[in-house]
């Protein structure tokens, strides 16, 4: 009986811990994120679009996506994905006048929200 009783808390806290998981990486629309930029500063999120313009020297780069909600400039330091690629890109939503130390952005790129980027993977 006790047995039982323990198996069931850990199926409960398994279960805990898969929503916890699932619900730290909700993908979050552009508009959102522009919306309310300040809930999202410094957070890791994930966004999903397709790439409409996109800049890369020796390996690092900046590219614009789209999720139909609004655009948002992702940068890069692994490469960036073709244009009208269509992609899920997860990362960390930073001012973009704080982004000089990574590489020197595009001018459109120059104000406003990026997303410094953790990975993207096509969809």
């Amino acid at each position: 009986m006790q047995k039982s009783m323990y198996s069931r808390y850990a199926l409960w806290a398994a279960i805990l811990f898969t929503v916890l998981i699932v619900s730290g990486c909700e993908q979050k629309s552009i508009n959102e994120i522009k919306a309310d930029p300040s809930r999202y500063a410094n957070r890791e999120v994930t966004v999903a679009g397709t790439v409409v313009r996109s800049f890369s020297v020796l390996g690092r780069g900046a590219y614009e996506i789209d999720d139909g909600t609004g655009k948002l400039w992702v940068v890069s330091e692994t490469g960036v994905p073709r244009e009208g690629a269509k992609i899920a890109v997860t990362g960390t939503i930073r001012d973009a006048y704080n982004l000089g130390s990574f590489i020197k952005l595009p001018e459109p790129v120059s104000s406003g929200l990026a997303l410094i980027e953790k990975s993207h993977k096509a969809r």
